[in-house]
């Protein structure tokens, strides 16, 4: 599938407002966000509850925004006319935003979108310190206070590090808060089927743009495919960030295959002869290794300056051609790729049951987590014996899938 086709079934998967779905009462939930502008993930994300599916007015989910909470108020802000024309209050507090200023929990869930706003940086590993930990924090103390919890869905991965996603993960356990967290790639190949539930494979990954922001999205689109493999998850026990020379020692170390990344690059439309990619690879790449616990060793690839896109190839055993899964998004609005994301916080809402397992953007936080360590401590090898995440993928439906547009169940 090209770029013209995959816009046009984005565009088609836009207009199909219900999926086929019988409407139901719009259920209010609670908005937190860092800022609310024009193209945030606060607007692609509850744009899409105000605005529709396909944000041009028409139909949408069966969600309400009954509050919100925004952290910072930048110049172009939307909120505030937003709250006005839907009828909903913004409030100075995390807690008057849950219970509508009643002390009780007035809403089905809540959306906590940590992404976008001035936020420093760590000095050393550069990771964006957004304040996902201290939003949770605060959910999860209303919800201690009042007696109640509802779902939570947290935009992208957990935290910037490790320890304060673990403590998230560990709360919501605790408490038994339905949660649910990661970003709308893996519900975005619009190319391909997904990879059969117990396949033995190898396997790489592509990515672009930053280490961090963009390097969340490369591990998780990777993680989505290889979580399916034979034995299911089990958890990652090294990882270590190379360039240069370091990539091609990791190709003769069995991390990944030329065979793999040509494939994968060019399901993206992108044509490189061996040659061309080894230079471009040597000169502008930097590979995220992963050795996981049951012995597969991966690499996924940030090949800045071939691509700008996100895929991943994996070599099944008993198949002569590599299946290939590409993940393409749409550069404008209605960012079509978000649609299935928010069906599926939709699905949690009304159901109390996550569309997928939160353990996958805890295994994914982590690896981006030390990854990130490791490329500050020049390519060292980190072992990662708290990455022992096992969990069992679920079968989410996904954009296009087979061609079609599946009602999720």
């Amino acid at each position: 599938m090209n770029r013209r086709a995959a816009l046009q079934s984005l565009g088609a998967l836009a207009a199909f407002p219900l999926f086929g779905a019988v409407k139901r009462e719009a259920l209010p939930v609670a908005a937190i966000v860092t800022e609310y502008r024009n193209n945030s993930h606060a607007d692609v994300i509850i744009g899409k509850i105000f605005k529709g599916w396909q944000q041009d007015g028409g139909a949408g989910p069966d969600m309400k925004v009954a509050g919100m909470y925004t952290d910072q108020v930048p110049k172009g802000d939307m909120s505030r006319a937003l709250a006005k024309k839907h009828g909903f209050r913004i409030f100075k507090t995390i807690e008057e935003a849950i219970t509508l200023g009643t002390g009780k929990v007035r809403v089905a869930a809540v959306l906590s979108i940590g992404e976008h706003g001035k936020y420093p940086y760590t000095p050393d590993t550069r990771q964006h310190m957004y304040p996902r930990r201290r939003f949770f924090d605060a959910i999860t103390a209303v919800f201690k206070k009042a007696g109640k919890v509802v779902p939570v869905f947290n935009d992208k991965h957990l935290a910037y590090n490790w320890k304060d996603a673990k403590h998230m993960y560990d709360t919501a356990r605790a408490m038994k808060i339905p949660f649910m967290a990661g970003w709308s790639l893996p519900v975005t190949r619009l190319p391909a089927k997904a990879l059969p539930m117990g396949a033995e494979v190898e396997a790489v990954g592509i990515g672009y743009g930053g280490s961090e922001s963009y390097g969340f999205h490369a591990l998780e689109t990777f993680q989505c495919v290889a979580e399916r493999r034979k034995g299911g998850e089990s958890g990652v026990a090294l990882v270590r960030a190379v360039a240069g020379e370091g990539i091609w020692q990791a190709r003769r170390d069995g991390f990944w295959a030329m065979e793999l990344l040509a494939a994968a690059v060019k399901k993206t439309g992108v044509e490189l002869g061996e040659a061309e990619l080894k230079k471009r690879l040597t000169d502008r790449a930097t590979f995220f290794l992963i050795e996981y616990r049951d012995g597969l060793k991966a690499a996924v690839a940030m090949v800045n300056g071939i691509t700008s896109q996100f895929g991943t190839a994996i070599k099944v055993r008993g198949r002569a051609k590599p299946f290939v899964n590409w993940f393409w998004l749409q550069d404008g609005k209605p960012y079509g790729h978000f649609i299935h994301l928010v069906r599926a916080i939709e699905h949690m809402t009304h159901t109390g049951r996550p569309a997928y397992p939160v353990e996958r953007a805890l295994l994914t936080t982590g690896m981006l987590d030390r990854l990130m360590h490791s490329m500050f401590q020049k390519g060292k090898t980190l072992k990662t014996p708290e990455l022992a995440i096992k969990y069992k993928p679920a079968d989410w439906t996904f954009a296009n899938r087979d061609g079609k547009f599946p009602i999720p169940k």
